[in-house]
């Protein structure tokens, strides 16, 4: 699994019959301790992502293993949305948290 931002929405009004109805959106791969930002991804959106969230995503066969690709020409899959992620005990990214435009301000701030 690879960590990315969704950047953006891929619109394909003509495809292969087996990818009807799929949602597509662009991601971009992140760094996860530096917040840096990589590659690009089209990937297909098996859990209702939405733009600036940070999700989790398989390429490769590995794509093909959610109920919704399973057997389809599918690359790349996001599988996941992501709550937090911490690293050696630190809070890297909360999707809840204040400076991502919640209220609950942690105190001494």
């Amino acid at each position: 699994m690879k960590l990315a931002k969704v950047i953006g929405t891929v619109v394909s009004t003509r495809k292969d019959a087996n990818i009807e109805g799929f949602k597509f959106l662009m991601v971009q791969d992140v760094n996860p301790e530096s917040m840096s930002e990589g590659g690009y991804v089209v990937a297909v959106d098996a859990v209702g992502a939405g733009v600036g969230e940070y999700i989790l995503y398989a390429s490769g066969s590995s794509a093909r293993q959610t109920v919704m690709t399973k057997d389809r020409p599918c690359d790349a899959v996001i599988m996941a949305i992501v709550d937090n992620w911490d690293i050696d005990g630190d809070r890297r990214y909360d999707k809840h948290g204040y400076d991502h435009g919640y209220d609950d301000e942690p105190s001494g701030f």
